[in-house]
Formats: C-alpha cells, structure tokens, sequence
C-alpha cells in the first residue's frame, strides 16, 4: 500500500522559513517524479516544485525562495521554504508519479500570518 505522508506546516510569519516533509512508504521514490503541490483557499491546487531525476523546477513566484529536494535512501522528499510571504498561505501536498501511477499525500497546512 502507497503512501505519502506530509508533515513540516503551520504557523510562520511573513520572512520565516519552513521544512515540509513527505515520507513515502510503498514505492520508492527514485523510481517517480516528486512534486510539490499546494492549494491556497478558495483556489485550485497548483504545481510548486518538481524533482525529474537530477532536475528540478519550480512555479515562478517560488523561484529562488523555495528548494525541492529528495534523499532517496530515507525514501523523503522535501521543501524548503525561505522568505515565506502571506499569499504562500495554502495546504501543501507531495506527488509521486510515474508509468501510470498517479499518488497523493493528505497535505498539511502552511499560515503566513503576522
């Protein structure tokens, strides 16, 4: 059984940085194109960061702010996330993807908030 577990939210204030996490159990993730989605409220999910192999690339408003990367031994991939600004506020989840298998963790919360 697949799954994906995120933990690393909650509240920050606007400047501050925070370390997602997303565990994976079930598949390795060497073996999967990881990402990092996020769903802000009253918007629709969309794509923050993405792990291909040795690359990687990210939404334009996070570029330079945020870092996506993966230890393929602990089977965990991650997001680090500087200078965190109130409109970064959203429910964040990890993505594992690959010929046809298409996984998602249950998210958690990150609050940019003074």
């Amino acid at each position: 059984q697949v799954q994906l577990v995120e933990s690393g939210g909650g509240l920050v204030q606007p400047g501050g940085s925070v370390r997602l996490s997303c565990a994976a159990s079930g598949l390795a993730i060497s073996d999967y194109v990881m990402s990092w989605y996020r769903q802000p409220p009253g918007k629709l999910r969309e794509l923050v960061a993405i792990s291909l192999g040795g690359s990687t690339n990210y939404k334009d408003s996070v570029k330079g702010r945020f870092t996506i990367s993966r230890d393929n031994a602990g089977n965990t991939v991650y997001l680090q996330m500087n200078n965190l600004k109130p409109e970064d506020t959203a429910d964040y989840y990890c993505n594992a993807k690959a010929r046809g298998n298409d996984y998602w963790g249950l998210g958690t919360q990150v609050t940019v908030s003074s």
